[in-house]
């Protein structure tokens, strides 16, 4: 009987690799992209540990080169959704009464697995299938993946460890149960951490997941399954359904829906959840991290220069793929020209392609509706008298969904592409007049929905700390000086309110501790035995 009192040390974050010319790792990069580039799996549902053919597929190919087919994945019916649901409840039991530093084992090994032996192909996998250059497939898969595998067993052991006070006489002690169902994860294409801890966090808490990837994220999404299972994840814990989840919102067993995705989807769900609640047995725990329009703000006193990187870095990273992308922002006209100059001549030198050519900074967005809605946005700058493109543009879809980092710089500070999200490489300027700075951020605050992200660039300290009062409720995660992107696990816990989700910071104890059940035992160590109380002694 292993009856160890166990407390995971804090972990590290993953060092990132910079795959510098020369460096072995990049020597080991270029090799696992020309393997996989060479191979075209054939990519099973995984249920119960089974791998399920269903013959109804489609295809993976590189955004990059949308003529390059890397897999075909088989998709699920709603036959195999419940053989999935049904699955996940059949592991349950054993799942949830193991001991929790047993399944701290395998995450730890499957985060060791991906640092070593898979660091490459898994890279690989996610810049040819989801086109991200080297660094921001290192930055994703492996780096954060593996933080939230290693730091999600020091928060459980404190979860664990937070136990009520006993006074003298009494012993009171909380469980922290699973929840009684699965969990459903919903992950999203833009990244293959996101999508692993969605399933691993409430797997860490005794949870059992059915998993229905992004069709744009599979080639990475199923290679971590496989991952998974090598750690020796049990049979049945979580279970990959690529394709149609409908009949998964009626399942009188669901306990959870994590989610990660667009707003509109995550309400139209929550909305079937609604609808269905007096069928299930318990109510859903529901964690949603889903839209926003972040802001980048510049007062008169900030650099020119250190806003001009912020806005190139923060909105064409990642093609603005990103939740946290900066898509909107407010200049000072008298720092517009210096900011504008320099933001051009960085463009000037920016490259776009291929990722398997490392001189690229930009590459292809995900897919030909993502291509379509993005242009749709500048076509419309292009043809508004409230608008005006200042740098890029131009799309071709001919042989990858190229679309050029754009700058539109609007008079109208509720134009369409200053308040709507876009999901892509374009950023909408408002230039305010520098003695309306505190208008401005009130502006700021009630342009958007949305409540992700934001930065505020500034050297006067009074103006920071208005913009942070101001700006309170406009951004779960609020920058100083720096881009509104780039979060690191334990650094800056992820997540928004407002239109942008529930704000669980994914990757601490706040999220963790939602896909708990807790229950709360009192022991009295020598009952009483007679029902009276003093003040029945009065006469």
């Amino acid at each position: 009987m292993d009856n160890a009192i166990f407390r995971f040390p804090k972990p590290i974050n993953e060092p990132v690799k910079a795959y510098a010319p020369g460096s072995s790792e990049k020597a080991s990069l270029k090799k696992a992209l020309a393997q996989i580039s060479s191979e075209e799996w054939d990519i099973p549902l995984v249920i119960g540990g089974k791998e399920i053919r269903t013959g109804n597929t489609g295809k993976v190919v590189m955004p990059h080169d949308h003529h390059h087919v890397l897999a075909t994945y088989h998709k699920a019916g709603e036959k195999e959704v419940q053989m999935a649901i049904d699955a996940a409840m059949k592991a349950h039991k054993e799942w949830s009464e193991l001991p929790w530093v047993e399944r701290a084992s395998i995450m730890l090994r499957v985060a060791e697995l991906l640092a070593t032996k898979y660091r490459y192909i898994l890279n690989a996998s996610v810049m040819l299938g989801q086109s991200k250059n080297p660094f921001q497939a290192e930055i994703d898969a492996p780096c954060e993946l593996i933080d939230f595998l290693r730091f999600s067993t020091f928060y459980a052991s404190q979860v664990y460890a937070d136990q009520p006070y006993s006074e003298t006489g009494i012993l009171n002690r909380m469980e922290y149960r699973a929840l009684e169902g699965f969990v459903f994860s919903l992950t999203p294409f833009n990244f293959t951490s996101i999508a692993s801890n969605l399933n691993m966090a409430p797997a860490m808490m005794g949870n059992v997941a059915v998993w229905k990837p992004s069709t744009t994220a599979i080639h990475s999404n199923y290679f971590l399954m496989k991952v998974f299972q090598e750690a020796g994840l049990p049979d049945g814990v979580v279970n990959f359904i690529p394709g149609q989840g409908s009949v998964i919102t009626g399942s009188r067993d669901l306990a959870g829906f994590h989610f990660t995705g667009s707003t509109s989807t995550f309400n139209t769900l929550w909305r079937q959840i609604g609808e269905n609640l007096g069928h299930y047995k318990s109510y859903p725990k529901i964690v949603g991290e889903t839209g926003g329009k972040n802001f980048i703000f510049a007062h008169p006193s900030a650099p020119a220069l250190d806003v001009a990187t912020a806005i190139v870095r923060g909105a064409f990273e990642y093609q603005g793929q990103k939740c946290s992308a900066g898509s909107r922002a407010y200049i000072p006209a008298s720092l517009w020209k210096e900011v504008k100059d320099y933001v051009g001549d960085m463009l000037k030198e920016i490259k776009m392609g291929d990722v398997q050519d490392f001189t690229n900074f930009v590459n292809a967005v995900i897919d030909e509706a993502s291509f379509d809605n993005i242009m749709s946005y500048i076509d419309y700058a292009k043809q508004s008298p409230d608008a005006e493109v200042l740098f890029g543009g131009n799309g071709d879809k001919s042989v990858g969904y190229f679309v050029e980092p754009t700058v539109i710089q609007t008079t109208d500070p509720m134009f369409k592409s200053m308040v709507e999200e876009i999901f892509g490489p374009v950023i909408t300027i408002y230039v305010y007049d520098d003695a309306k700075y505190e208008e401005t951020l009130e502006l700021c605050d009630r342009t958007s929905p949305y409540g992700l992200t934001g930065s505020i660039f500034a050297r006067d300290r009074y103006a920071i700390d208005k913009a942070f009062n101001t700006l309170r409720y406009s951004a779960g995660n609020f920058y100083i000086n720096d881009k509104p992107t780039g979060a690191v696990i334990a650094q800056q816990p992820f997540g928004g309110s407002r239109a942008s989700g529930t704000n669980d910071k994914a990757g601490g104890p706040l999220n963790l501790i939602r896909w708990t059940n807790p229950r709360c035992i009192k022991e009295c160590l020598v009952p009483p035995t007679s029902y009276g109380y003093p003040f029945l002694g009065e006469k």
